[in-house]
């Protein structure tokens, strides 16, 4: 049954297809999964549940950070099969605004049942009696990750501009906004501003990517490089934070909004991704490797959504059948214990988020008449290969 699945999936790719795409997006959302997994805590505290994060208590895992903020990455991904998705349609005669339609309606259509769940859940717990401010920790926990829907959706519309944009005016424009909130003691709104332009330099790299203007592992070893050390400069030298994600009670956060210092770790992570196509190119000529990555593909947004929701219910789950908290799930993550415990967790978030991905993911892999399929694509496409 597995083989016939794994010979299913090989059948419908495109023989063109760049699989090294679809396993870098893989490893984004992998990233993003895990990441939130791993520095977020909700903490049972008589009955209240507030949210917190091992990075308050235990800084020295900051570069565990490193390791998990893949968000450039799937910018990065994303802006490279924007541009060549929206070459397919023009060559098919297909204007930008049907095209943008049809790319909204991928994007935003798996939404809608994460929206009706938990509104429902919202809904049912207060009128239960919970405590209000415990039901909006857990609806945020869910809904935080949503910004990301949003700038991915401005900026797939602008795909056009993206594309003849290149990277180092939206970094310029990152590098000043943190000049005149840090250096010149402006309003600290400035810095929402590259909300849009930090994401957009990886975008726009990706532009240039599927331009075939990145190709070569020495752009990719001058990306990495360069951009390490310019996140090391700005950490030790100019005050920014060690961490890549945001910290509850931090004076300055790298994401919310973004710095420069995020920016230049993304153009760090965006190398990496480019030094390491090639290998990935080789190891998903076997079927049975690039099997999990079209399947997780097909369904990305899916797992994206529900991660969070995965991590509630076992956590919930936990403290009800337990009668009381238990370490690394509902106690304070103030000692390597709880990140040990943490660890031990995490194979029971992944069974509930197969759970979620199994009963919501036809919303996503449902395809509406005439839509271009991420494995198989247009019949066009299955001539001259391609990414979805």
């Amino acid at each position: 049954m597995l083989r016939d699945l794994v010979q299913r999936v090989e059948a419908a790719t495109p023989g063109g297809r760049d699989r090294a795409v679809d396993a870098l997006r893989a490893l984004a959302v992998a990233g993003v999964v895990a990441g939130h997994w791993l520095v977020t805590a909700p903490v049972a505290d008589s009955g209240v549940l507030r949210v917190t994060s091992p990075l308050k208590y235990m800084p020295q895992l900051a570069p565990a950070s490193w390791l998990l903020q893949t968000m450039a990455v799937f910018f990065f991904v994303g802006g490279r099969v924007a541009v060549e998705s929206h070459g397919r349609a023009r060559a098919r005669g297909e204007g930008h605004g049907r095209w943008a339609a049809a790319r909204m309606a991928r994007l935003f259509r798996p939404v809608v049942p994460l929206v009706g769940v938990w509104t429902a859940a919202a809904v049912a717990m207060l009128a239960w009696g919970a405590d209000p401010g415990t039901v909006y920790a857990l609806v945020k926990l869910v809904w935080s990750p949503m910004w990301f829907l949003l700038v991915f959706a401005a900026l797939t519309a602008a795909t056009p501009l993206a594309a003849r944009l290149h990277p180092a005016w939206p970094l310029a424009a990152v590098a000043l906004a943190d000049l005149v909130r840090f250096g010149l003691d402006g309003p600290s709104w400035a810095g929402w501003l590259n909300v849009g332009t930090g994401w957009l330099v990886p975008y726009c790299l990706g532009a240039l990517w599927a331009r075939g203007r990145l190709d070569g592992r020495l752009t990719g070893w001058a990306l990495l490089l360069g951009g390490a050390a310019a996140t090391a400069a700005l950490v030790l030298w100019a005050g920014y934070p060690a961490s890549m994600v945001g910290v509850p009670g931090a004076p300055v956060s790298n994401q919310s909004p973004p710095t420069v210092a995020a920016v230049a770790f993304g153009l760090a992570q965006c190398g990496a991704a480019l030094v390491l196509s090639g290998p990935l190119r080789r190891v998903l000529r076997r079927p049975a490797v690039w099997a999990p990555v079209a399947l997780v593909n097909v369904s990305a947004m899916t797992l994206f959504l529900w991660h969070q929701t995965a991590m509630i219910a076992v956590t919930a789950a936990a403290l009800r059948l337990a009668g009381g908290a238990l370490p690394g799930l509902h106690t304070v993550p103030g000692d390597p214990g709880w990140v040990a415990a943490r660890l031990a967790w995490l194979p029971a978030f992944a069974a509930a988020l197969a759970v979620c991905w199994a009963v919501f993911r036809h919303h996503e892999t449902r395809r509406p008449h005439g839509a271009e399929r991420p494995l198989r694509g247009t019949r066009r496409e299955r001539r001259a290969g391609g990414s979805a």
